[in-house]
């Protein structure tokens, strides 16, 4: 059973930064193995993916975060991150960590991700 747990979320101001955390245990391989990545989810919107990070450091970003969010891992530690920068009130939004299926595309899809964590709250006000 993978466990994921989010931390770093807050309240800011527009044009203010967040770095989310997320720890990883429980996996059945090596975390450094996995394709990982952020997904984030405001009341009544669906769910939609925000970065991922490959193995050997490769990134994808929504349009709406490129230049603006940094993801980040280190294998050491089985950690993932998420620098958000310039954060606008569009970011408000429950932050999801996942780690996707072995055997995944890259990008991974939404649905071929294994495991999310509980989520941490990010609020911008303007």
């Amino acid at each position: 059973q993978a466990q994921l747990v989010e931390s770093g979320g807050g309240s800011v101001q527009a044009g203010e930064s967040l770095r989310l955390s997320c720890a990883v245990s429980g996996l059945a391989q090596p975390f450094s193995r996995y394709y990982v990545g952020w997904s984030r989810q405001a009341p009544g919107k669906e769910r939609e993916l925000v970065a991922a990070i490959s193995r050997t450091g490769p990134t994808d970003y929504n349009d709406s975060v490129k230049g603006r969010f940094t993801i980040s891992r280190d294998n050491a530690k089985n950690t993932l991150y998420l620098q958000m920068d310039s954060l606008r009130p569009e970011d408000t939004a429950v932050y999801y960590c996942g780690v996707a299926k072995m055997g995944s595309r890259w990008p991974p899809l939404k649905n071929q991700y294994s495991y999310w964590g509980q989520g941490t709250q990010v609020t911008v006000s303007s």
